[in-house]
């Protein structure tokens, strides 16, 4: 891969600042007490862990509007905490409790907001692209000043339907922001397995689309990635392909034994971990104090209790109602 910059030279006042911090702190504790939370049998089924690339949800969401549309993969709770998706709805979600923002019925995987045009938390790889297409064709065709935007990670890259959805949003000419997650792993499939050009926004050219790769470890030139993105796709009306590069610390899954990477790698990445990286930035242009870091820790720390709190005090779905949504007439 290229060699990327190491940081955007840009103005960043103290509110924004502040709220970037907070909004990747949120991310990374609550991520971290659902790994606690499964060890407790609380949370079952599949769980994915965002830790270690919350720079890019959270510089992404900070640039998109509350009308855009949102697609996300099956490992969103990153995602779906950025957009403004209520904590406590998510965690009883994973609980499979009905007050989730799914009633229970999706879990880890399958989150959903419609009042925040969060539209899932889709499990299979690659298989919201072809929806992003659709629904930026539907904002076209009803003249909404909206974008959609596709999160998904470098392994939907090598599916059939990255290639289908890239073709027809030319073809069409949709307001779609494909957002690529590169965090260099398709479950345990290194990029350099899966792809012969392993730079990821040169596939964009095949088919005419507007493309560009960003750091995705700095939240701040994500921000100013995606903003350069809507601004294009906005005045175009044609589809843009940004590649964030990024990295996850944690498995795979609660499931993965990690056997395909070695812990210098991870060690080595982790020295780039977005959220030292936006405080100690912070810290040396005397726009916050250590106090601030520690009063966001204990605002997130206290707002992570109150959504176990809710989860816990969560009702299960009646069993009558168990083929509720199943069936239409």
């Amino acid at each position: 891969m290229k060699k990327e910059q190491t940081k955007a030279q840009q103005v960043v006042d103290r509110e924004l600042g502040l709220e970037l911090l907070y909004q990747m702190v949120l991310i990374r504790r609550f991520e971290e007490k659902s790994a606690e939370m499964y060890t407790k049998e609380k949370i079952r089924g599949f769980l994915h862990l965002y830790i270690g690339e919350e720079a890019v949800a959270v510089g992404a969401m900070k640039a998109l509007t509350k009308d855009d549309n949102i697609l996300s993969t099956y490992r969103e709770h990153g995602h779906a905490l950025a957009r403004g998706v209520d904590p406590g709805s998510i965690m009883a979600e994973m609980y499979g409790k009905q007050e989730g923002c799914s009633r229970g019925r999706g879990g880890s995987m399958h989150l959903f907001d419609v009042g925040k045009k969060f539209y899932g938390g889709n499990a299979i790889v690659g298989g919201h692209l072809p929806m992003a297409v659709g629904m930026a064709l539907a904002s076209k065709k009803q003249r909404q000043n909206k974008i959609t935007c596709c999160f998904f990670g470098e392994g939907a890259v090598a599916e059939g339907e990255f290639h289908e959805a890239m073709n027809f949003a030319a073809l069409w000419q949709v307001p779609v922001l494909f957002l690529c997650e590169n965090n260099l792993y398709a479950m345990g499939t290194a990029l350099r397995f899966s792809h012969s050009v392993q730079e990821l926004e040169k596939k964009g050219a095949a088919y005419g689309i507007e493309s560009a790769a960003v750091n995705g470890m700095d939240v701040l030139e994500v921000k100013k990635a995606v903003e350069k993105a809507i601004g294009y796709i906005k005045s175009t009306g044609k589809p843009y392909f940004l590649v964030c590069n990024t990295y996850r610390f944690r498995a795979h899954s609660m499931f993965d034994p990690q056997l395909y990477r070695d812990k210098k790698e991870v060690n080595t990445w982790k020295e780039r971990d977005p959220i030292p990286t936006l405080a100690n930035q912070l810290l040396k242009e005397d726009l916050i104090s250590q106090n601030d870091i520690d009063a966001i820790e204990e605002r997130v720390k206290i707002e992570i209790q109150k959504a176990v709190d809710f989860a816990e005090a969560g009702t299960w779905e009646p069993i009558e109602e168990l083929t509720k949504f199943v069936y239409s007439r």
